[in-house]
């Protein structure tokens, strides 16, 4: 708890001198929190009581080996008033892309779990990329590991058609890419959105792994894919762009067409905590130019947008 009052306590001082700026009605779409398999920062009702006592109106809690949709209906019965949702990612520990598994997790009491991520930790292109530069979260080296494969010669396995023609009769769901990478990724969102799929969002479209171009960016934004960009891809052990990189891309993508999200949680960076990331990255895009009605549009509105909530 001291990390969450101490947050509490900087939340009071405008970032960057900018007092109208402020987390009433944010949303962080990409929160990684405890309990976990690995370490993190804070627990997520911990996360949920700070978020709250901040003004943000909700949290996506994200974990790469279990659902957390009823993890979300715990925190939602012991902090009421903030809207906690939860999701599953498609790695190995589920049964990589597995059906019946994403049917599991909508059927949780609540029915609060909302996203689908596409494998994370396990996607073929992650493990590709972060054992070729031995960084964080990387295999051994030389591993042979099983990976969660999307695609084949070019073309969409058929499990994960079908998992997009389900999220595509269930109009409450939110498709994500995950860490797949962004050739893949644009080949989900066009079959996502060629199917009927409500929500699509790239997931940490910068980020090392997915990595992609501004114009694939567009590609997606154009097929009606909101792109995420994580203030952890700017900050600390993971910082991958300057603020400025991020500028572009939101300016050339079009702030109608972005959300953003901290990805935090990691043990690696404990501090800030959540809130206090995401009004720092909201900040920090002022500073470079953005206004404040894009950045709450991109905080605020898009994310609501993305989770089928009325803004």
């Amino acid at each position: 708890m001291s990390w969450a009052w101490a947050c509490l306590f900087l939340l009071a001082v405008p970032v960057h001198g900018q007092a109208d700026l402020n987390l009433n009605g944010a949303i962080d779409t990409r929160v990684h929190s405890g309990p976990d398999s690995v370490e993190r920062s804070i627990d997520a009702d911990d996360l949920a009581r700070l978020a709250k006592k901040t003004g943000m109106r909700g949290l996506v809690l994200k974990n790469h080996w279990e659902s957390t949709a009823a993890l979300a209906y715990m925190v939602r019965k012991e902090v009421p008033g903030i809207e906690v949702f939860g999701g599953i990612v498609l790695d190995r520990s589920v049964g990589g892309i597995n059906l019946e598994a994403v049917k599991r997790m909508t059927m949780m009491k609540g029915g609060w779990g909302r996203v689908v991520w596409m494998p994370t930790f396990d996607s073929e292109a992650f493990v590709k990329k972060l054992d070729a530069r031995g960084l964080p979260y990387s295999k051994a080296p030389g591993s042979t590991v099983t990976t969660v494969p999307v695609s084949r010669d070019g073309r969409l396995l058929p499990e994960v058609l079908e998992v997009i023609d389900f999220i595509a009769q269930n109009h409450q769901l939110v498709l994500e890419t995950g860490h797949i990478s962004a050739e893949e990724g644009l080949m989900v969102v066009h079959e996502a959105h060629r199917r009927g799929v409500t929500h699509i969002v790239v997931t940490g479209a910068n980020d090392i792994v997915v990595d992609m171009t501004i114009p694939q960016m567009q590609q997606a934004a154009r097929e009606g894919a909101f792109i995420e960009f994580d203030y952890s891809n700017s900050f600390g052990i993971e910082q991958q762009h300057t603020m400025g990189e991020f500028v572009d891309a939101i300016r050339k993508v079009g702030p109608q067409s972005c959300i953003l999200a901290t990805n935090f949680g990691s043990a690696r960076n404990k501090s800030p905590l959540h809130p206090q990331a995401l009004l720092n990255f909201m900040g920090a895009l002022h500073k470079e130019g953005i206004s404040v009605a894009d950045v709450n549009l991109m905080a605020k509105t898009n994310p609501a947008l993305a989770l089928g909530l009325t803004p």
